[in-house]
């Protein structure tokens, strides 16, 4: 009996990063759409499916935004839920979270400055 190996969970900046964002995101839509202080059992799900994607992500550091990866590891069903919790949070994302929003705007490689000086 062969057991599979644990994969390491990604646990760097990036994905730590991203996983704020879209927590953030998913709390916005409950909380405007489910008139809910506390997330619902449905937005709570999703939250939990969010983080655990995001912590077993194959690109881990390296990865790109969900919708541009090759490989898709949501379920349709849930990639449906945080594309719509994304269109409608992302407007509110500014009035709320301003300074989030406007990092998780990509950058082009060229206008990023160096880490070091």
């Amino acid at each position: 009996m062969s057991r599979q190996a644990e994969k390491p969970l990604n646990d760097g900046p990036i994905i730590h990063k991203e996983k704020i964002i879209a927590s953030k995101m998913i709390r916005i839509y409950c909380k405007k759409k489910h008139h809910k202080k506390e997330l619902c059992e449905e937005c709570r799900n999703l939250n939990e499916y969010v983080m655990k994607r995001l912590s077993y992500c194959k690109f881990g550091e390296e990865k790109t935004a969900c919708a541009k990866c090759p490989i898709h590891c949501y379920t349709p069903v849930y990639r449906q839920k945080i594309k719509g919790v994304m269109r409608f949070s992302g407007p509110w994302m500014l009035l709320y979270h301003p300074l989030e929003s406007i990092r998780h705007i990509p950058m082009p490689e060229k206008l990023k400055r160096p880490l070091s000086r």
